[in-house]
């Protein structure tokens, strides 16, 4: 037999048929190399763009866009375009570090009561309690009352930070949650975990090797919902003014800044909203890849 013939015949992993599948959609194809784009973008445009994001130049203010300034300059002449690649750093860092408390809580909370049926139903009702919970003024609540106390602790950009970060991880883990909890009652019943139980693996054991592995595609999935979802909820806190400092700039806080100038200047809200809304719907569209790749129905069609 020819190495070619071998080759075609040697079986193709589970992660080489979710990647075939993942690439077939060309949305979520697109919608990571955007994704791409813009964090390599916000990670070394700071980096090649020489202007400085809080640097004022008041000669320079309320300028259209130009050479010097591609997005213009806002009121006291700073860079618009130095601005949106800065605050693009902070709100995805701000996304992807919310995103991974919320994923550690949500499988935390998911797997105890979904493995252990005396967990269940306290869990369950702890879930149903922050769902049922106001999210939008909640948020507001805590930082308003914690605001101030971090702010002496850490500093005015740092306790900020870990504020915005900790009350957006706290309250979105719910869905991941109830999505994992689903999977694990199905799982545990599955002859693989009934054998490993009938030679007396312990809980732990079962779970680190036998449960969470085969629950990775609902948290992947909520992975990248998770970053969009933390993204509009901190842009949403900082356009109320409740974020961070106005010499710190976030792709919200730029927003809330521009609105005072949106009649004379709207191309100032047009460059914030739209790197937000961009960057929103391409890890929107990751997830609906990634959903359906690592759907087996569907990758087997």
């Amino acid at each position: 037999m020819t190495d070619a013939a071998k080759a075609a015949e040697k079986p193709r992993s589970q992660w080489a048929d979710v990647w075939a599948q993942f690439r077939s959609h060309r949305g979520a194809m697109i919608g990571m190399g955007f994704f791409v784009f813009i964090c390599l973008l916000v990670i070394f445009g700071p980096m090649l763009w020489d202007i400085a994001p809080n640097k004022i130049d008041i000669r320079a203010k309320n300028q259209g866009p130009s050479l010097a300034h591609p997005f213009g300059t806002d009121q006291l002449g700073r860079d618009t375009f130095a601005q949106v690649l800065a605050g693009g750093r902070v709100s995805l860092l701000v996304g992807v570090t919310a995103m991974a408390i919320s994923l550690f809580l949500g499988t935390l909370v998911g797997v105890l009561a979904g493995y252990f049926k005396r967990l269940d139903s306290p869990l369950m009702r702890l879930t149903d309690l922050f769902l049922a919970l106001p999210i939008l003024p909640l948020l507001l609540v805590i930082i308003m009352l914690f605001r101030d106390p971090l702010r002496a602790a850490f500093g005015p950009e740092k306790g900020i930070f870990i504020l915005v970060v900790f009350v957006i991880g706290i309250t979105s883990w719910m869905h991941t949650a109830r999505i994992v909890r689903g999977d694990v009652l199905s799982l545990k019943e599955q002859e693989f975990v009934l054998a490993a139980r009938s030679i007396g693996t312990p809980p732990h054991r079962m779970i680190l090797r036998h449960i969470l592995p085969n629950v990775l595609s609902p948290i992947m999935v909520s992975a990248t919902l998770g970053i969009a979802t933390a993204i509009i909820t901190e842009s949403a806190i900082s356009f109320l003014g409740l974020g961070f400092p106005s010499d710190f700039p976030t792709w919200g806080r730029l927003l809330s800044d521009s609105t005072n100038f949106m009649s004379l200047h709207p191309e100032r809200v047009i460059w914030p909203g739209l790197a937000i809304s961009l960057t929103v719907l391409a890890v929107n569209y990751i997830g609906d890849g990634l959903r359906d790749a690592l759907d087996p129905r569907i990758r087997g069609r």
